[in-house]
Protein backbone atom coordinates (compact mmCIF):
# COMPACT_ATOMS: atom_id res chain seq x y z
CA UNK A 1 0.00 0.00 0.00
CA UNK A 2 1.17 3.27 -0.95
CA UNK A 3 0.43 7.30 -1.55
CA UNK A 4 0.47 8.68 -5.14
CA UNK A 5 3.61 10.35 -6.08
CA UNK A 6 1.23 12.27 -8.09
CA UNK A 7 0.33 15.41 -5.91
CA UNK A 8 -3.27 15.99 -7.83
CA UNK A 9 -4.16 12.51 -7.20
CA UNK A 10 -2.73 11.83 -4.12
CA UNK A 11 -5.70 14.11 -2.69
CA UNK A 12 -9.38 13.77 -3.04
CA UNK A 13 -11.89 15.71 -5.56
CA UNK A 14 -13.78 17.71 -3.53
CA UNK A 15 -16.74 19.97 -3.25
CA UNK A 16 -17.56 22.29 -0.89
CA UNK A 17 -20.40 20.35 0.15
CA UNK A 18 -19.31 17.00 -0.16
CA UNK A 19 -16.64 16.30 2.73
CA UNK A 20 -14.83 13.29 3.29
CA UNK A 21 -15.27 10.63 6.18
CA UNK A 22 -13.38 11.93 9.10
CA UNK A 23 -9.82 10.34 8.61
CA UNK A 24 -10.46 9.34 5.61
CA UNK A 25 -7.06 9.22 2.92
CA UNK A 26 -6.45 7.81 -0.16
CA UNK A 27 -3.94 4.76 -0.65
CA UNK A 28 -2.32 3.02 -3.69
CA UNK A 29 -2.27 -0.69 -4.63
CA UNK A 30 -1.23 -3.03 -7.46
CA UNK A 31 -3.84 -4.92 -9.88
CA UNK A 32 -3.73 -7.26 -12.87
CA UNK A 33 -1.08 -6.44 -15.05
CA UNK A 34 0.55 -3.94 -13.14
CA UNK A 35 -2.28 -1.29 -12.99
CA UNK A 36 -1.87 1.47 -10.19
CA UNK A 37 -5.37 1.51 -8.29
CA UNK A 38 -6.82 3.83 -6.06
CA UNK A 39 -8.92 3.76 -2.81
CA UNK A 40 -10.06 5.05 0.27
CA UNK A 41 -9.46 4.25 3.50
CA UNK A 42 -11.20 5.28 6.61
CA UNK A 43 -10.85 4.40 10.40
CA UNK A 44 -14.23 4.20 12.77
CA UNK A 45 -15.22 6.96 14.85
CA UNK A 46 -13.85 5.00 17.67
CA UNK A 47 -10.46 2.97 16.85
CA UNK A 48 -10.42 1.11 20.51
CA UNK A 49 -13.74 -0.22 19.82
CA UNK A 50 -14.20 -0.09 16.04
CA UNK A 51 -17.55 -2.15 14.72
CA UNK A 52 -15.62 -3.80 12.02
CA UNK A 53 -15.17 -2.64 8.37
CA UNK A 54 -17.46 -2.35 5.70
CA UNK A 55 -16.10 -2.95 2.49
CA UNK A 56 -18.14 -0.28 -0.38
CA UNK A 57 -18.26 -1.37 -4.15
CA UNK A 58 -19.31 1.21 -6.18
CA UNK A 59 -21.70 0.78 -9.42
CA UNK A 60 -20.11 1.40 -13.07
CA UNK A 61 -18.84 5.41 -13.87
CA UNK A 62 -18.66 5.31 -10.33
CA UNK A 63 -15.74 6.49 -7.50
CA UNK A 64 -14.84 6.82 -4.13
CA UNK A 65 -15.69 10.52 -3.64
CA UNK A 66 -19.48 10.10 -5.13
CA UNK A 67 -19.52 7.70 -1.72
CA UNK A 68 -18.29 10.14 0.63
CA UNK A 69 -21.88 10.61 2.34
CA UNK A 70 -22.33 6.91 2.63
CA UNK A 71 -18.92 6.51 4.15
CA UNK A 72 -19.85 9.23 6.95
CA UNK A 73 -23.08 7.42 7.80
CA UNK A 74 -20.92 4.04 8.24
CA UNK A 75 -18.31 5.86 10.41
CA UNK A 76 -21.76 7.19 12.42
CA UNK A 77 -22.70 3.54 13.00
CA UNK A 78 -19.11 2.71 14.27
CA UNK A 79 -17.55 0.96 11.23
CA UNK A 80 -14.14 1.90 9.75
CA UNK A 81 -14.28 1.90 6.01
CA UNK A 82 -12.64 0.73 2.03
CA UNK A 83 -13.99 2.52 -0.89
CA UNK A 84 -12.41 1.08 -4.23
CA UNK A 85 -11.79 2.88 -7.77
CA UNK A 86 -12.30 -0.31 -9.87
CA UNK A 87 -9.85 -0.79 -12.54
CA UNK A 88 -10.88 1.47 -15.44
CA UNK A 89 -12.92 3.68 -13.72
CA UNK A 90 -12.39 6.53 -11.20
CA UNK A 91 -8.97 8.05 -10.94
CA UNK A 92 -7.51 4.02 -10.63
CA UNK A 93 -5.48 3.17 -14.64
CA UNK A 94 -7.88 2.79 -17.47
CA UNK A 95 -7.25 -0.37 -19.58
CA UNK A 96 -7.99 1.39 -22.65
CA UNK A 97 -6.28 4.63 -24.36
CA UNK A 98 -9.13 5.76 -24.87
CA UNK A 99 -10.03 6.43 -21.01
CA UNK A 100 -13.81 7.23 -21.82
CA UNK A 101 -15.07 4.03 -23.19
CA UNK A 102 -16.35 1.68 -20.31
CA UNK A 103 -14.41 -1.23 -20.61
CA UNK A 104 -13.38 -4.27 -18.73
CA UNK A 105 -11.87 -7.52 -20.32
CA UNK A 106 -13.43 -10.10 -17.47
CA UNK A 107 -14.58 -9.26 -14.30
CA UNK A 108 -11.89 -11.62 -12.62
CA UNK A 109 -10.36 -8.19 -13.61
CA UNK A 110 -12.38 -6.35 -10.99
CA UNK A 111 -12.45 -9.17 -8.39
CA UNK A 112 -8.34 -9.79 -8.22
CA UNK A 113 -8.95 -5.63 -7.69
CA UNK A 114 -10.89 -6.37 -4.92
CA UNK A 115 -9.09 -9.32 -3.02
CA UNK A 116 -5.11 -7.54 -3.75
CA UNK A 117 -6.99 -4.43 -2.31
CA UNK A 118 -7.96 -5.66 1.02
CA UNK A 119 -4.88 -7.54 1.42
CA UNK A 120 -2.94 -4.41 1.05
CA UNK A 121 -4.64 -3.20 3.56
CA UNK A 122 -5.85 -5.69 6.05
CA UNK A 123 -3.91 -4.07 9.07
CA UNK A 124 -5.65 -0.81 8.58
CA UNK A 125 -9.23 -2.66 8.27
CA UNK A 126 -11.06 -4.22 11.51
CA UNK A 127 -12.89 -7.05 11.30
CA UNK A 128 -15.68 -8.26 10.70
CA UNK A 129 -15.73 -7.15 6.71
CA UNK A 130 -19.33 -6.43 5.31
CA UNK A 131 -19.40 -6.55 2.00
CA UNK A 132 -21.79 -3.32 0.47
CA UNK A 133 -21.88 -3.30 -3.07
CA UNK A 134 -24.09 -1.18 -5.42
CA UNK A 135 -24.90 -2.44 -9.24
CA UNK A 136 -21.97 -3.46 -11.02
CA UNK A 137 -19.88 -3.96 -7.49
CA UNK A 138 -23.03 -6.30 -6.87
CA UNK A 139 -21.75 -8.59 -9.61
CA UNK A 140 -18.34 -7.90 -8.57
CA UNK A 141 -18.87 -8.61 -4.63
CA UNK A 142 -21.44 -11.95 -5.04
CA UNK A 143 -18.77 -13.38 -7.64
CA UNK A 144 -15.46 -12.53 -5.01
CA UNK A 145 -17.55 -14.09 -2.21
CA UNK A 146 -18.67 -17.16 -3.72
CA UNK A 147 -15.90 -18.26 -5.42
CA UNK A 148 -13.67 -17.03 -1.84
CA UNK A 149 -11.65 -14.71 -3.09
CA UNK A 150 -12.39 -12.34 0.18
CA UNK A 151 -14.28 -13.55 3.28
CA UNK A 152 -17.09 -11.48 4.75
CA UNK A 153 -19.55 -12.13 7.43
CA UNK A 154 -22.37 -10.29 6.05
CA UNK A 155 -23.33 -8.81 2.22
CA UNK A 156 -25.57 -5.74 1.35
CA UNK A 157 -26.39 -5.37 -2.58
CA UNK A 158 -28.25 -1.88 -3.42
CA UNK A 159 -29.82 -2.92 -6.89
CA UNK A 160 -27.02 -5.11 -7.67
CA UNK A 161 -26.16 -5.99 -11.69
CA UNK A 162 -26.82 -9.69 -11.66
CA UNK A 163 -28.56 -9.18 -15.00
CA UNK A 164 -29.33 -6.31 -17.31
CA UNK A 165 -32.23 -5.21 -19.36
CA UNK A 166 -31.27 -5.21 -23.07
CA UNK A 167 -33.60 -4.31 -26.03
CA UNK A 168 -31.36 -6.20 -28.26
CA UNK A 169 -32.68 -9.16 -29.52
CA UNK A 170 -29.87 -11.84 -29.76
CA UNK A 171 -27.47 -9.63 -27.62
CA UNK A 172 -25.22 -12.95 -26.80
CA UNK A 173 -24.74 -13.51 -30.37
CA UNK A 174 -24.15 -9.96 -31.18
CA UNK A 175 -21.66 -9.39 -28.25
CA UNK A 176 -19.78 -12.87 -29.67
CA UNK A 177 -19.27 -11.90 -32.86
CA UNK A 178 -17.77 -8.65 -31.40
CA UNK A 179 -15.37 -9.66 -29.27
CA UNK A 180 -14.76 -13.03 -31.73
CA UNK A 181 -13.56 -9.91 -34.70
CA UNK A 182 -11.66 -7.90 -32.58
CA UNK A 183 -14.42 -5.21 -32.01
CA UNK A 184 -14.25 -5.42 -27.82
CA UNK A 185 -12.34 -2.12 -27.39
CA UNK A 186 -14.89 -0.52 -29.31
CA UNK A 187 -18.05 1.68 -28.10
CA UNK A 188 -21.01 -0.73 -27.80
CA UNK A 189 -23.60 2.80 -27.92
CA UNK A 190 -21.78 5.79 -29.08
CA UNK A 191 -21.48 9.13 -26.69
CA UNK A 192 -24.60 10.85 -26.60
CA UNK A 193 -25.22 14.22 -25.65
CA UNK A 194 -24.74 15.07 -21.44
CA UNK A 195 -27.65 13.67 -19.23
CA UNK A 196 -30.35 15.90 -17.63
CA UNK A 197 -31.68 15.72 -14.23
CA UNK A 198 -35.14 15.91 -16.02
CA UNK A 199 -34.51 12.79 -17.76
CA UNK A 200 -31.84 10.26 -16.01
CA UNK A 201 -33.14 7.03 -14.77
CA UNK A 202 -30.91 6.85 -11.70
CA UNK A 203 -32.34 8.85 -8.63
CA UNK A 204 -35.51 11.47 -7.75
CA UNK A 205 -33.11 13.63 -5.46
CA UNK A 206 -31.39 16.49 -7.98
CA UNK A 207 -28.71 17.15 -5.31
CA UNK A 208 -27.47 13.74 -4.79
CA UNK A 209 -27.53 13.14 -8.88
CA UNK A 210 -25.70 17.08 -8.99
CA UNK A 211 -22.93 15.71 -7.45
CA UNK A 212 -21.52 13.44 -9.72
CA UNK A 213 -21.28 15.49 -12.29
CA UNK A 214 -20.16 18.93 -9.50
CA UNK A 215 -17.19 16.13 -9.24
CA UNK A 216 -16.27 15.46 -13.03
CA UNK A 217 -16.37 19.00 -13.23
CA UNK A 218 -13.65 19.42 -10.69
CA UNK A 219 -11.63 16.63 -12.34
CA UNK A 220 -12.38 15.59 -15.71
CA UNK A 221 -10.36 12.53 -15.14
CA UNK A 222 -12.94 10.84 -13.19
CA UNK A 223 -15.78 10.96 -16.20
CA UNK A 224 -16.80 7.76 -18.22
CA UNK A 225 -18.84 7.35 -20.73
CA UNK A 226 -20.63 4.18 -22.44
CA UNK A 227 -19.28 0.33 -22.41
CA UNK A 228 -17.50 -1.08 -24.87
CA UNK A 229 -18.44 -4.45 -26.55
CA UNK A 230 -15.45 -6.30 -24.46
CA UNK A 231 -17.97 -4.87 -21.36
CA UNK A 232 -21.10 -6.25 -22.32
CA UNK A 233 -19.48 -9.71 -23.27
CA UNK A 234 -18.07 -9.74 -19.57
CA UNK A 235 -20.93 -9.48 -18.18
CA UNK A 236 -22.97 -11.78 -19.82
CA UNK A 237 -20.46 -14.20 -19.24
CA UNK A 238 -20.64 -13.50 -15.06
CA UNK A 239 -24.29 -13.85 -15.53
CA UNK A 240 -23.92 -16.97 -16.72
CA UNK A 241 -21.74 -18.26 -14.02
CA UNK A 242 -24.47 -16.62 -11.34
CA UNK A 243 -26.88 -19.02 -13.23
CA UNK A 244 -24.91 -22.55 -12.90
CA UNK A 245 -26.55 -24.97 -10.13
CA UNK A 246 -23.61 -24.67 -7.70
CA UNK A 247 -22.36 -21.24 -8.08
CA UNK A 248 -23.38 -19.85 -5.45
CA UNK A 249 -23.85 -23.33 -2.80
CA UNK A 250 -20.99 -21.83 -1.04
CA UNK A 251 -22.36 -18.53 -0.03
CA UNK A 252 -23.72 -18.80 3.87
CA UNK A 253 -23.78 -15.36 5.05
CA UNK A 254 -26.68 -12.77 6.07
CA UNK A 255 -27.86 -11.19 2.70
CA UNK A 256 -29.28 -8.25 1.89
CA UNK A 257 -30.61 -7.69 -1.50
CA UNK A 258 -32.80 -4.39 -2.33
CA UNK A 259 -34.30 -3.70 -5.25
CA UNK A 260 -35.49 -0.63 -7.30
CA UNK A 261 -39.17 -0.44 -7.80
CA UNK A 262 -38.56 2.08 -10.80
CA UNK A 263 -35.51 0.29 -12.02
CA UNK A 264 -34.51 0.96 -15.92
CA UNK A 265 -31.05 -0.30 -16.11
CA UNK A 266 -30.70 -3.44 -14.10
CA UNK A 267 -33.19 -6.70 -14.04
CA UNK A 268 -34.81 -6.96 -10.80
CA UNK A 269 -36.36 -10.40 -11.69
CA UNK A 270 -32.03 -11.34 -11.62
CA UNK A 271 -32.48 -10.63 -7.93
CA UNK A 272 -35.92 -12.46 -7.12
CA UNK A 273 -33.90 -15.33 -8.85
CA UNK A 274 -30.51 -15.12 -7.16
CA UNK A 275 -32.22 -14.27 -3.64
CA UNK A 276 -34.16 -17.68 -3.68
CA UNK A 277 -30.81 -19.56 -4.18
CA UNK A 278 -28.97 -17.90 -1.21
CA UNK A 279 -29.00 -19.49 2.60
CA UNK A 280 -29.95 -16.31 4.50
CA UNK A 281 -31.11 -13.98 2.39
CA UNK A 282 -33.57 -10.58 3.08
CA UNK A 283 -34.78 -8.91 0.03
CA UNK A 284 -36.81 -5.99 -0.44
CA UNK A 285 -37.85 -3.58 -3.16
CA UNK A 286 -37.67 -0.28 -2.43
CA UNK A 287 -40.93 1.58 -4.37
CA UNK A 288 -40.33 4.69 -5.79
CA UNK A 289 -36.84 4.23 -6.16
CA UNK A 290 -34.51 4.40 -9.23
CA UNK A 291 -31.76 2.34 -9.66
CA UNK A 292 -29.19 4.46 -7.41
CA UNK A 293 -31.31 3.60 -4.09
CA UNK A 294 -28.09 5.34 -2.21
CA UNK A 295 -28.14 8.61 -4.10
CA UNK A 296 -32.15 9.04 -3.81
CA UNK A 297 -34.57 10.55 -1.50
CA UNK A 298 -34.14 10.52 2.53
CA UNK A 299 -36.92 8.34 2.82
CA UNK A 300 -35.87 5.57 -0.10
CA UNK A 301 -32.53 5.69 1.31
CA UNK A 302 -33.87 5.33 4.98
CA UNK A 303 -35.62 2.41 3.72
CA UNK A 304 -32.02 1.00 2.47
CA UNK A 305 -30.78 1.62 5.59
CA UNK A 306 -33.35 -0.04 7.82
CA UNK A 307 -32.68 -3.11 5.92
CA UNK A 308 -28.72 -3.31 6.38
CA UNK A 309 -29.43 -2.87 10.00
CA UNK A 310 -31.51 -6.07 10.53
CA UNK A 311 -28.81 -7.89 8.52
CA UNK A 312 -26.13 -6.18 10.89
CA UNK A 313 -28.86 -7.98 13.71
CA UNK A 314 -29.14 -11.35 11.53
CA UNK A 315 -25.28 -11.59 11.76
CA UNK A 316 -24.52 -10.45 15.48
CA UNK A 317 -22.46 -7.49 14.57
Amino acid sequence: MAKSSDDRRSRFVEVPWNTPPKGAEIVWFEGSEGRRLRACIAPALSQSKPRGTVIVCPGRTEFIEKYFEVGRELQQMGFALVILDWPGQGLSDRLLPDSKKGHIDRFETFMTALAKGLEAFDSHLPRPYISLAHSMGGAIALAAIAKGLVKVEAAAFCAPMWGIKSPVLGMRYLVWAMRATGRSGDYAMQPGPPERFETNIVTHDKRRWDLQRALIDAQPDLELGPVTWGWLGASLDIFSAFSKPKALASIDIPVFVASAGEEKLVDNASHAKIAARLKDCDHITVDGAMHEILMETDDRRAEFWDGFQKLLKRAGI
